[in-house]
């Protein structure tokens, strides 16, 4: 728990599926301004982007290896954003969630913000079979062995900005990802970092990116985030795919896909979440078979 001690309100989450980057950047800033204004409740938004590289606000360039053409070949672009940090991948296989949260209305700080995020990757990487843990002094997700017999695997970014009073960017949690991708930089500003997945963890790298995959992860975050913030959830319609679908603008659906205010009825998620093997996962994340008994991942 965050020790918040404002609104208990819901906390509305969409899932995006696979979205180009500048598109839900530009969908988070619509939602900021909302959000301000109090048209719309806090929103957690889960999605997968085509392959990126992001800069925070004062990130140094240098930590980007490859040369402009090859990421030109590779048709990678590199994007400055308002963000702390240094520099990000993006890219399939990776579960992005971007909180656009008003945190005074929640009695939550940055730190404990920061912690429930963190706290929710770890979750999310031990419900689908992965130790991790966080690093001091180094945001984001860490795999990291007693004994230091292997260097620590970065498995989770993190990069928040508030303005107005309002959150928006988030994490990236490497699901399934190229892991080849990552040597186009210095993952994080960190020179010689190793990154990792959970698939790599538990021997699945060869299989490709899927987004159903991620998605799948997507439910256990946002599961695990919502209760360290101490809110409940409510799933909204969203849309899946490529694209600009209906509701890349946030708002909150009804079962006809039509958007509606703070006083309209969302629609529930009633599939149960399952891990990175199709299987069933129980409120706390972790894998369960039919009587609901935890199993581990196979």
């Amino acid at each position: 728990m965050t020790g918040a001690t404002g609104s208990a309100s819901p906390i509305a989450v969409v899932w995006l599926g696979r979205v180009a980057y500048r598109d839900a950047w530009a969908l988070q800033r619509r939602l900021v301004d909302a959000r301000v204004a109090g048209d719309i409740p806090d929103h957690l938004l889960v999605l997968e982007h085509e392959a990126v590289l992001t800069l925070g606000r004062q990130a140094d360039e240098s930590h980007v290896l490859a040369t402009p053409r090859e990421l030109r070949r590779r048709g990678i672009e590199v994007l400055r954003v308002e963000r702390g940090g240094e520099v990000t991948y993006h890219g399939p296989g990776q579960l992005v969630a971007y909180p656009i949260l008003r945190l005074g209305d929640r009695g939550v700080l940055i730190r404990p913000l920061v912690r429930a995020l963190e706290e929710a990757m770890i979750e999310t990487c031990a419900a689908l079979g992965v130790r991790a843990t966080r690093r001091e002094g180094h945001p984001g997700c860490w795999i990291v062995e007693e004994g230091g017999q292997r260097p620590p695997r970065k498995i989770g970014a993190l990069g928040i900005r508030v303005e107005r009073g309002v959150t928006y960017h988030g994490i990236a949690l490497n699901i399934a990802p190229d892991l080849r991708d990552f040597e186009l930089i210095d993952a994080c500003g960190l020179p010689g970092v190793i990154s990792t997945s959970i698939a790599e963890e538990v021997g699945r790298s060869a299989e490709p990116p899927n987004t159903d995959v991620v998605r799948r992860a997507a439910e256990v975050f946002a599961g695990v985030f919502g209760r360290a913030m101490g809110a409940d959830l409510e799933w909204l319609l969203g849309p899946v795919g490529q694209g600009e679908p209906n509701g890349l603008d946030g708002m909150p659906a009804g079962n006809d896909g039509t958007p509606v205010g703070n006083d309209g009825t969302p629609v529930g998620n009633d599939s149960m979440p399952v891990g990175l093997d199709g299987m069933p996962v129980g409120n706390d994340g972790t894998p369960v078979g039919n009587d609901g008994t935890p199993v581990g991942l196979a």
